[in-house]
């Protein structure tokens, strides 16, 4: 017992001098949890509609946050005085999430979640219009190769070009939408409403869906990737948000893209598929404009 203290101390010692890099890990590591929760997403919506499994997920989800959140804060964590946008926010976060996990069904993971990774892009250009910010000539001429890499990706006449694949698109707006009403709220909500508004809102609208075709899993192993999943969402957040709290977001923003190369990893070892070339080829532009833009600071509208 007490070699196992003296080791936790200095586990403790060793993460408190990385200082701002513990950020970068935790982001890493946020990143990781995502795509594992994306992969059980995929394999059960396979078996069950998507309302189902999302239903389902966000039990888990709403369970743990709720289990967390109320010894803290109590019902007061309940209170606002911003509930339509809060509910507006977990729609666009909710159908954003409805999309992607109906792109799951139809195309390969790797595919649709890189595509999604155009919602920071689509953000700049949305933080133009809606928040003033200025784009420079670099960031324009970046978020341009992000599309013809969505064009490398779906290719026009190719497997994926078919009507599945403006569903991560879809999303990758939607969730654009979602992050810029968090800038709007943050600092004026706590974080704890920030988390927990679209897990309820996710509850609600995926359990109406669910109750329009109920279907509970026979497999055993699928109420298993179902509590993973679940356990995943809520730990996935968790992560993200303790990264900023080390790290400023502008700092972490292009570790964020190293999600993807667990995406192709988890494509392979799951469900054995590896990008063509020509998709891979999109996916690296992905990143590197995607790096370019979120290193780049927003300028305000003068």
């Amino acid at each position: 017992m007490a070699s196992l203290s003296k080791r936790i101390r200095q586990f403790l010692h060793w993460w408190n001098a990385l200082g701002s890099k513990r950020g970068m890990i935790l982001v890493l590591f946020a990143g990781f949890l995502f795509v594992c929760m994306d992969t059980t997403t995929k394999l059960l919506v396979t078996h069950y509609p998507v309302s189902v499994v999302m239903w389902l997920r966000f039990i888990v989800h709403v369970g743990l946050l709720f289990a967390w959140l109320l010894p803290l804060y109590g019902v007061s964590v309940l209170r606002t005085s911003r509930l339509r946008v809060h509910l507006l926010r977990g729609t666009l976060l909710i159908s954003s999430s409805y999309f992607f996990a109906t792109a799951l069904r139809f195309l390969p993971l790797p595919e649709v979640a890189s595509i999604t990774f155009t919602s920071p892009i689509m953000l700049t250009i949305l933080a133009v219009f809606l928040l003033g910010e200025r784009v420079e000539l670099g960031r324009w001429i970046a978020i341009g190769c992000s599309f013809g890499a969505v064009l490398m990706i779906i290719r026009p006449g190719g497997a994926l070009f078919d009507w599945a694949a403006v569903l991560p698109i879809i999303t990758a707006l939607l969730f654009a939408f979602y992050q810029i009403m968090t800038r709007r709220l943050t600092g004026l909500e706590s974080p704890a409403s920030l988390i927990l508004y679209p897990g309820l809102v996710g509850f609600l609208l995926y359990g109406i869906g669910f109750w329009t075709q109920p279907m509970l899993p026979t497999n055993p192993w699928h109420y298993v990737l179902i509590l993973i999943g679940g356990s995943l969402s809520l730990g996935s957040h968790m992560t993200l948000i303790q990264a900023f709290k080390y790290a400023p977001a502008s700092q972490l923003a292009p570790f964020s893209y190293a999600q993807l190369v667990w995406v192709v990893l988890a494509g392979y070892v799951v469900f054995g598929h590896w990008p063509d070339g020509w998709s891979m080829i999109g996916i690296l532009v992905l990143i590197a404009s995607g790096v370019y833009c979120a290193t780049r600071k927003p300028k305000a509208s003068g």
